[in-house]
């Protein structure tokens, strides 16, 4: 049997009820944003192939209008199909620096909890408490 709680002059009912109605509508204002944005998202890939296209058959890096300048760049993005290789040239090259340096948590939490007794040095665990609110199950 739930307890209804009051501390010190705190409804935690009507909190509870307020952080959900809070909840809901900031999930309402990301829908609607996410789905403006896409549509924004799309108008601009468009406009985006267009000015790519007059670069390249003019043969322009960049037009200057009255409302601004089109730059055309290449935008390099690298990854690799093979990790097992690329960790080698990385070690053979010490080349660490190709690596972005962080932690995957979910993977570093399961770690942990496998193997209690292999702590690494330097490692940091920050915790802090949070609340979460669920809503009431339907037919309780």
């Amino acid at each position: 049997m739930e307890e209804e709680l009051e501390g010190g002059g705190v409804d935690l009912n009507s909190m509870a009820a307020t952080y959900i109605k809070i909840r809901d509508k900031r999930n309402d204002l990301r829908r609607a944003y996410e789905a403006d944005d896409v549509v924004l998202a799309n108008d601009m890939q468009v406009l985006e192939s267009e000015m790519l296209a007059v670069c390249k058959q003019s043969n322009a890096e960049s037009i200057r209008t009255s409302a601004g300048t089109i730059i055309r760049s290449i935008k390099s993005r690298y990854t690799t199909s093979d990790w097992d290789s690329m960790y080698r040239f990385i070690q053979e090259h010490d080349a660490y620096g190709l690596l972005e340096k962080r932690l995957h948590q979910t993977h570093m939490k399961q770690f942990l909890e496998e193997n209690p007794e292999l702590l690494p040095m330097g490692l940091n665990v920050d915790r802090e408490y949070t609340v979460v609110v669920r809503r009431p199950t339907e037919g309780k």
